[in-house]
């Protein structure tokens, strides 16, 4: 099992989208797949996916379901663990509320050959205890300033804080090919002269005002429009993530878990 965290320096830049998308389109590929919503204050996975969901995290930590009663299949096949919106409490959880939530995570799911966190967007010490449990971060970003300014922070915080090195950089809302690969170009540079990490190009997703429309109707734009530019592109990077994580032997479940289980340094 593998796990990826999708991630970014600041809300705005599609990330969920990412994660939804790329978790549809690697299910297509014949994999399992289990997309965990992991921002845990402001979750809209479910909305994406056009999901009615009844329970969520919220009902697991409170004691009232498990872990295993929260889950819910998609249509594409992707397992969905649905977290809570707008409920405050769920961004600061007690060491044990979190470890009662792993536990759950590793006694009542059955491991898929990938999971896909979505995490929330920022530099607070959630997102970067999830990022750093998983084995494949993903930070998405955009070719506006602010969007570049957040992403090279979360970079060097991660690096400092938590010693990743390596990262796979997507570039989401690009107008052309080439400028995918120019805001990755400029961030890798700064980044690894300054920071001694390593970023990797997973590719861009076009402006597409296909994907506009699959928001507003809840579907995942690669099965709502498949042969829509940005579904080719998801596509095209769920190869490519595909072959990512062939590459790590490493058990993800196992260190996902331990690294989930840490404690968390005081502020």
């Amino acid at each position: 099992m593998q796990v990826v965290a999708v991630t970014g320096g600041k809300g705005g830049v599609g990330k969920t989208n990412v994660a939804v998308n790329l978790s549809v389109a690697l299910s297509s590929l014949g994999k399992d797949v289990v997309l965990f919503d992991a921002d845990l204050g402001l979750a809209n996975v479910d909305l994406l996916m056009g999901l009615s969901i009844r329970h969520t995290l919220a009902d697991v930590v409170s004691g009232n379901m498990s872990l295993a009663d929260i889950v819910t299949t998609h249509e594409s096949g992707v397992r969905v663990i649905p977290a809570a919106s707008g409920i405050p409490e769920m961004m600061d959880l007690s060491s044990e509320s979190r470890a009662e939530l792993i536990r759950g995570l590793s006694d009542q799911v059955a491991a898929p050959e990938i999971m896909i966190v979505d995490t929330g967007a920022g530099i607070d010490q959630t997102v970067q205890t999830f990022v750093a449990a998983c084995q494949i971060p993903i930070l998405v970003v955009c070719d506006e300033p602010a969007s570049l300014t957040d992403c090279y922070a979360l970079i060097k915080v991660l690096r400092h804080s938590k010693n990743i090195k390596n990262f796979n950089i997507l570039v989401n809302q690009a107008e052309a090919k080439t400028q995918g690969k120019s805001v990755f170009d400029r961030l890798s540079t700064v980044a690894s002269r300054h920071l001694d990490v390593s970023l990797s190009y997973l590719g861009s997703i076009p402006m597409d005002p296909y994907l506009k429309r699959s928001v507003q109707e809840r579907r995942p734009l690669v099965s709502a429009y498949p042969r829509s530019p940005a579904a080719v592109a998801f596509a095209s990077c769920a190869h490519s993530l595909e072959a990512l994580s062939t590459e790590t032997h490493s058990s993800g479940m196992a260190f996902f878990l331990e690294k989930l289980l840490e404690p968390i340094p005081a502020v």
